[in-house]
């Protein structure tokens, strides 16, 4: 087999081709002061810089809207020039924190909480991940803990293992939660009679196809087909076919490309939003 034959042969990663693309520029590192003016690239939103941290910088622009951006290489433009804008060498921190989430956090470390009674339950192991990931800051502020399921069949026999109460409320997120599914049956089955349950769901048929797209340099994923070959294909074993990528390797890959809500679909950043409100301990517990 002659050498291009061989290249042509080969499976696509295209996470690896991102990232081959991403290695190559080296952008000037420029201090982040308050009243400079910059641009985020990834979102265009531009404008003069109103709050610095050690984690991120606030834009407010013309019309007085604000939006926190964490640092990362070359994602500011500045003067029309991307730049990678270099956080405070200050070691004390006098300003909110501002988590991935997008959440205000107070400023320095906050004293570790007791977990609270309540729980916000999740599908799975990549589900409970990525509510770390993005969330992890204001799930450990107000001390709850994500749980995966592992699935949704047995969830009426759990939620009544669990005994919600007023003081011990239960989240829980569930995958392609859609009109006339068997999600929505068994959800409605499972909470009936439950006042201190709540569930939030999203369209999506894995919790992969809440990450947008964009973020591993594709517009939209790929339609999997349900059955191949004569056998049911796997949403995600289907999506790695497509996109020429290792399942054993794909996941962590794609979660740590999610640097902030602004990265979800919207459907997901609500549903969880949501959940966390409602399991959130009051202000006198």
């Amino acid at each position: 087999m002659g050498r291009d034959e061989q290249a042509a042969s080969t499976p696509r990663d295209i996470l690896d081709e991102l990232d081959q693309q991403r290695r190559a520029p080296r952008y000037p590192e420029v201090p982040a002061v308050l009243g400079m003016v910059i641009e985020d690239r990834a979102s265009g939103f531009c404008g003069d810089i109103v709050k610095v941290t050690r984690e991120a910088v606030t834009l407010r622009d013309r019309r007085g809207a604000h939006r926190h951006f964490r640092y990362q290489a070359g994602g500011f433009l500045l003067e029309g020039a991307p730049v990678s804008m270099v956080r405070p060498t200050d070691d004390v921190d006098r300003t909110p924190r501002v988590s991935t989430s997008g959440s205000i956090l107070a400023a320095g470390r906050a004293p570790a909480r007791t977990a609270a009674a309540s729980r916000i339950w999740v599908e799975g192991r990549h589900d409970a991940e990525l509510l770390e990931h993005v969330w992890g800051d204001d799930l450990r502020e107000l001390g709850i803990v994500v749980e995966p399921l592992h699935g949704i069949d047995h969830l009426a026999e759990a939620i009544a293992a669990f005994g919600p109460s007023d003081h011990r409320r239960l989240g829980v997120l569930v995958d392609h939660l859609v009109p006339g599914s068997k999600e929505q049956r068994l959800t409605e089955s499972a909470t009936r009679g439950h006042r201190h349950v709540l569930i939030a769901g999203h369209p999506f048929v894995d919790v992969w196809e809440g990450v947008r797209p964009q973020v591993i340099g594709i517009d939209r994923w790929p339609q999997v087909p349900r059955i191949a070959a004569g056998r049911q294909v796997p949403w995600k074993e289907g999506v790695c076919a497509a996109l020429g990528a290792d399942p054993l390797t794909f996941w962590p890959r794609l979660r740590n490309r999610v640097r902030s809500f602004a990265d979800l679909r919207p459907e997901l950043v609500g549903a969880v939003e949501r959940l966390i409100d409602f399991v959130a301990p009051a202000a006198d517990d």
